[in-house]
């Protein structure tokens, strides 16, 4: 896939060519979607670039160029972004856009939110899991004690 193989501004690009090409002869957003996912994940490799000290030294990290290129490339992010929501909105309809933008951050907050139950859920296996577990071994424990004091008392005692 092409989102696996370019990374971050390459893929914005990518993504902006690839809308560019499409957009006239689209019938429904649909066609383009592929495109508008590679957008948001390249804008989203950027941001996560820029937010990330990257490089080994001091000097690496905040050296006037990596500092420039990490910047223009947020820049370009939002730029080439700003510019697909205007075609999309004069292809599809105004408020196009806003309904993606709008649905997307919808789908990933319903994301984070099942991941949360499903995390808590675990948790909650986990919990009861080792609640068993104790209990079995706290039984099993009184049922031995019960039958060595039954063997104490009916076996070795009355000789």
């Amino acid at each position: 896939m092409i989102a696996e193989t370019l990374a971050g501004i390459a893929l914005v690009k990518s993504a902006v060519d690839g809308i560019k090409s499409a957009i006239g002869t689209a019938k429904d957003i649909s066609e383009i979607a592929g495109h508008i996912d590679n957008l948001f994940e390249g804008e989203k490799q950027v941001q996560q670039k820029r937010a990330k000290k990257s490089g080994t030294g001091l000097t690496d990290q905040f050296g006037i160029q990596n500092v420039a290129q990490e910047m223009i490339d947020a820049k370009l992010a939002q730029e080439k972004i700003a510019e697909m929501r205007q075609l999309v909105d004069l292809r599809f309809g105004p408020g196009t856009w806003k309904s993606i933008v709008d649905e997307r951050a919808k789908r990933i907050q319903e994301a984070k939110e099942a991941a949360a139950k499903a995390r808590r859920e675990a948790q909650l296996a986990h919990e009861e899991m080792m609640d068993n577990i104790k209990m079995t071994g706290l039984v099993s424990m009184v049922i031995s004690i019960a039958l060595g004091l039954i063997f104490l008392a009916f076996v070795i005692l009355p000789k």
